[in-house]
């Protein structure tokens, strides 16, 4: 008997696409085409995280369908345990609800709610959501919440049970996530930064699965493509959490002078002491050749569901990216 071949890596979209959402169906048909295996939604100021999954369910049967991420605080538990059912019923077994504290500026300054013990949280709301989608009726004093009487009156429990992924920085949460969940989302950060992360998550679950939210640009004009590059790390760099994140990656000295002038209020100046090769290493940018092989390095080094964020900097078209980065211009 002959071998068979290795299975190919699965490998994300991040949705929605650029355009108005009932726009994009076509596209979405022609990412699965070229070898795309994922759709991956997020939560933040644009559209909300369920709705393009719920579109994807239809026009991509195909396609997993993964949350990366919902905010933990900005709805109910009972809620999020519905619409969570909901995609489940809609894409049996190709849905994974990936959910996280987010961030003190989404949390309170966008939604008004209090950004108060977010492990706590984090832990209560998967040991929650366990209990709601596996049919039980949940009557429970959480730390961060209480919940009376709630049962799921849908058709019947997800079967199978929807893969819950947490949001994951430093090492408490990232064996929360080993320990409660099926896995973790990381993002922004670099190739040797993911073997750090995911070496922490599978001394617990080897099995764990590790979703990397990378952040691609392949076009091979850097002068173009920095400064977007900058602006961008610098709006996440700059919020506590992230901030913690890099101090505990060894980078408070690196970054210690960009803090202070983002902290003044000079952001001209913070962009200029952020260093360009961190840019390089957390933004993947350059020829397609070279972003897939920045894109295997994460794999290589724990990551195994890679969902990609093209940016359209230096004039490249998102869409367009996509396909250069995809297996089919791979092969």
């Amino acid at each position: 008997m002959s071998a068979q071949p290795a299975p190919r890596t699965p490998l994300g979209v991040s949705v929605p696409l650029s355009g108005p959402l009932g726009s994009q169906r076509e596209r979405i048909a022609e990412l699965m085409s070229w070898g795309y295996t994922d759709l991956w939604s997020s939560e933040a100021s644009g559209v909300d995280g369920f709705t393009p999954l719920a579109l994807g369910a239809v026009w991509a049967p195909e396609a997993r369908l993964g949350s990366a991420i919902i905010p933990v605080y900005t709805r109910g538990p009972a809620t999020l345990a519905q619409s969570a059912a909901a995609l489940a019923e809609a894409a049996p077994g190709r849905f994974a609800l990936g959910i996280g504290t987010s961030s003190d500026v989404i949390v309170e300054r966008w939604n008004g709610v209090s950004f108060d013990e977010p492990y706590r949280r984090a832990r209560d709301t998967l040991r929650f959501l366990r209990a709601a989608l596996a049919g039980e009726k949940v009557t429970a004093a959480y730390d961060t919440f209480e919940v009376k009487g709630f049962r799921l009156t849908v058709s019947a429990p997800p079967d199978p049970p929807v893969p819950l992924l947490l949001a994951a920085l430093r090492p408490q949460m990232l064996r929360l996530a080993a320990r409660e969940a099926d896995g973790a989302v990381i993002n922004w950060l670099s190739a040797a930064d993911a073997a750090r992360v995911t070496a922490i998550v599978g001394e617990i679950a080897p099995q764990a699965e590790i979703v990397a939210r990378l952040f691609v640009c392949p076009n091979p004009d850097r002068a173009a493509v920095l400064p977007a590059a900058k602006r961008m790390l610098a709006a996440y760099l700059s919020v506590a959490v992230y901030r913690a994140f890099h101090v505990w990656l060894g980078r408070e000295a690196m970054l210690s002078s960009f803090w202070e002038r983002w902290d003044s209020g000079d952001r001209a100046g913070a962009l200029v002491q952020l260093p360009d090769e961190l840019t390089d290493e957390i933004v993947i940018n350059g020829t397609p050749a070279a972003c897939r092989d920045r894109i295997a390095a994460y794999v290589a080094n724990g990551v195994t569901t890679p969902a990609l964020h093209v940016l359209p900097f230096g004039g490249l078209d998102a869409h367009e990216g996509y396909r250069l980065l995809s297996p089919a211009a791979g092969d």
